[in-house]
């Protein structure tokens, strides 16, 4: 099958961009012919022809109004079997709503400010996409029940395949290989306990119930690690004010994070708006429990005690008692009951469902129905 992914550039910190990469190899392993349509320069992918698509530097929501027309423009010589939009574009047969749906989003900010020129500008090409892609792919069933509940699609429109996962990358071996120099690293002895926070976009995933959780473990020897790209002055102020600014590990956007869940105890994501964080997926793969919060659609794979805990993304007493609670159970049952949660998850999995919703898609004319 001749297949055209159109997405953005991905790189090391981006968790979407990664998925789609991971995507695109499972493809090629598959035996698809694969093509890529892209606004940025992303690292190769063996066997994926790239085509570019340029875009001028623009303000934010000119830019992604301007993506959506030269997208349209440049399917409109369609010479591919199916085209697969996980950007908001115009033309394709099926959207991957993989950032979810952006009027939840701004429904679910703790900053309920004004809504300027960039977020109308999205708002009006989200609803242009919903009613006229032949079909929508939700990354969990939080993000189907969204997109059908707000834009009113109907629900054979919207199919669910969740994420993939690598799981040699992340694996509990790890822990033997590298948990303990990550540690080393940090200057983490072997009697503390790690809590891994990993997000960019610290507002949205919940940094601040983190911190505030970690606060209020009674046991002093957690310590917070904080992996992601964002602003750190107000957070590590809040550390400070509450009393814990020395347990916490400011550790940047990394490349290697499966080091760190390798040394983790715990992984926490009090997120406010999240429609599958490959976290999730990577730290059950990596052996290690989630806590995360019922906004989040990697809490449909969380078996509450058992691999993990779903809270509140308020409340930073029940991630506390969550933490407490999955950190104390026996240490072998604890890694293995997370990675046989992740193990169905594969690539190969997710290109299977992905194609059986394209075999029984219509084809998009631009107009649809």
């Amino acid at each position: 099958m001749r297949v055209l992914i159109v997405a953005r550039a991905w790189s090391f910190h981006g968790g979407i961009e990664t998925a789609t990469a991971n995507l695109l190899r499972a493809l090629v392993a598959h035996g698809d012919e694969v093509h890529l349509l892209t606004p940025g320069a992303s690292p190769p992918v063996p066997g994926v022809a790239v085509h570019r698509l340029r875009v001028p530097p623009l303000p934010p929501a000119a830019r992604v109004v301007a993506i959506a027309l030269l997208a349209r423009r440049a399917l409109h010589w369609r010479t591919w079997d199916v085209v697969q939009s996980h950007e908001r574009t115009l033309g394709q047969d099926v959207y991957r709503a993989g950032e979810g749906c952006h009027r939840a989003y701004l429904e679910h900010r703790d900053d309920r400010g004004g809504r300027g020129l960039y977020h109308r500008a999205v708002l009006a090409l989200e609803r242009r996409i919903f009613a006229t892609t032949p079909v929508i792919v939700a990354i969990a069933r939080i993000g189907k029940e969204e997109i059908e509940r707000l834009y009113g699609v109907e629900p054979g429109r919207v199919s669910v395949v969740y994420n993939g996962v690598d799981l040699e990358r992340f694996h509990p071996a790890n822990r033997v290989q590298s948990g303990a120099a990550a540690r080393r690293e940090a200057d983490v002895s072997g009697m503390d306990r790690i809590v891994l926070y990993v997000g960019s976009g610290f507002a949205r995933k919940g940094l601040r119930t983190a911190i505030e959780a970690l606060a209020k473990l009674d046991d002093k020897r957690f310590r917070l690690a904080v992996i992601g790209r964002d602003d750190e002055t107000a957070y590590r102020a809040l550390a400070d004010q509450i009393g814990v600014g020395g347990r916490v590990l400011w550790l940047g956007a990394r490349p290697d994070v499966e080091h760190w869940y390798a040394a983790a105890d715990v992984v926490v994501l009090p997120t406010r708006y999240e429609p599958f964080g490959n976290v999730h997926l990577e730290a059950l793969a990596s052996g290690t429990p989630v806590v995360t919060s019922t906004r989040a659609g990697g809490a449909e794979v969380i078996v509450e005690g058992v691999n993990g805990a779903v809270c509140e993304p308020h409340d930073a007493a029940a991630f506390a008692a969550g933490i407490e609670r999955l950190s104390g159970q026996d240490a072998s049952i604890r890694i293995s009951a997370a990675r046989a949660s992740a193990e169905p998850f594969t690539y190969a999995r997710h290109v299977t469902e992905l194609r059986r919703v394209w075999e029984r898609r219509p084809r998009a004319n631009g107009d649809f129905p």
